[in-house]
């Protein structure tokens, strides 16, 4: 049996570097995680029907289950060209380990299992769970799968919530929600034509080039805590690629960064009144239809199974004063780590487990400025800490729940 030690989880965490997860194709990084997982002995090891990775360290029985839960995939690296070292290569400085995903997801996801398997020969309260997802990063596919299974995993008979330690970068700081994220596409349908007679056409830019100027109007909340909600336009699509044609539609997608309050459908209703706004007040022989929908795409996990996912991320927040957050800040500080609790920046899959009753707990190490970024890197010593504190996390937080 593997030992629990520093050295094995960062070989660990440089394995889950070297292997590519991009979201649909986690089916190598899920082989490397469940193989750990068993030398390490833990217990139920599975991979369930989407692809997500499960395994429990068995608990006492005194307490509810509580789950370690991140995810198995990363974004894209681009154009490889442009990274200081080859963003596959887990290349080494020092306590400095480089790499795709060493922030978003890896480093935590380590940092999980690693905590987790200190409890395997000195067990807490109860089960601790770690669950390793698919698909976060276009939509949350596992999550939704996983979130209303929780209750019947950690037992079934509490009353209680179960606890869920969400492992994003958080540099070790507790995390305790976030704004949702909705996406909108809004489209507008006119007549094509040659550009010679533009006459004849219908050209749907003319009320987008309306619409895109009464954004401004469509009102946004702000939240003590989570801050504004944000509006940004970001794909533009036509229906054409020929430079010589007026197009026949228009399609912006608009991302939407919401707090508590706000929901999916009150958003499209002032998105599609601007619209329809833009449409009436353009020319008459350039007047055309809109629409404006929340797009479901069709998502298809390694494991071969289709699922059709909203693009509607919930928003979560807890109360700084919640017990479990008030009990995860006095753990970090007492081992060291920053003091408070803060949300995030980003949305993330606990949104999910909150929407089904659980209580998403945020924290791992990694810096989020770095996520996504060509930089993409990860302090060891931080890694370190992180893994104790994870193994002090699931004992207190078994017996608070």
């Amino acid at each position: 049996m593997k030992a629990p030690t520093q050295a094995n989880c960062v070989e660990f965490l440089k394995r889950l570097v070297q292997t590519e997860s991009l979201p649909g194709h986690e089916g190598a990084i899920a082989q490397v995680m469940s193989k750990e997982l068993e030398e390490l002995g833990f217990a139920d090891i599975h991979i369930d029907e989407v692809g997500n990775v499960l395994a429990r360290a068995p608990g006492a029985g005194r307490a509810p289950g509580l789950f370690f839960n991140t995810h198995l995939d990363h974004v894209d690296v681009g154009d490889q060209t442009r990274w200081p070292h080859p963003p596959f290569a887990a290349h080494f400085e020092g306590d400095i380990l480089f790499g795709r995903g060493t922030v978003d997801i890896k480093g935590p996801l380590a940092a999980q299992v690693y905590g987790a398997a200190a409890l395997l020969k000195a067990p807490a309260a109860g089960d601790v769970w770690v669950t390793a997802v698919v698909q976060e990063e276009i939509g949350g596919v596992g999550a939704r799968h996983l979130a209303p299974r929780l209750k019947a995993l950690s037992g079934g008979a509490s009353d209680q919530p179960p606890i869920v330690i969400v492992g994003e970068p958080s540099s070790n700081q507790v995390r305790r929600g976030h704004r949702g994220r909705i996406e909108l596409m809004i489209s507008f349908f006119g007549r094509s034509a040659h550009a010679s007679v533009p006459h004849r056409a219908r050209n749907p830019l003319y009320p987008y080039g309306r619409f895109m100027n009464l954004l401004g109007r469509l009102p946004l909340d702000d939240h003590d805590e989570l801050g504004p909600s944000t509006l940004a336009p970001t794909l533009l699509e036509t229906d054409q690629t020929s430079a010589n044609v007026i197009p026949a539609e228009v399609h912006q997608t608009i991302d939407i960064r919401t707090v508590p309050g706000q929901d999916a459908e009150q958003a499209r209703a002032g998105l599609l009144e601007l619209a329809t706004l833009a449409c009436n007040s353009v020319e008459e022989h350039d007047r055309c239809t809109c629409q404006v929908e929340i797009p479901t795409y069709p998502r298809q996990t390694y494991t071969g199974l289709s699922r059709p996912i909203p693009a509607s991320n919930p928003t979560y927040l807890l109360p700084s004063e919640h017990p479990a957050v008030q009990e995860a800040v006095r753990i970090v500080v007492e081992h060291g780590g920053p003091s408070g609790s803060e949300p995030w920046n980003f949305a993330t899959d606990g949104g999910h487990f909150a929407a089904s009753g659980a209580v998403p707990i945020g924290f791992a190490p990694g810096d989020e400025t770095l996520a996504h970024t060509l930089d993409e890197r990860i302090d060891l010593r931080e890694l370190e800490q992180a893994v104790s504190i994870n193994q002090s996390l699931a004992r207190a937080l078994c017996e608070t729940a």
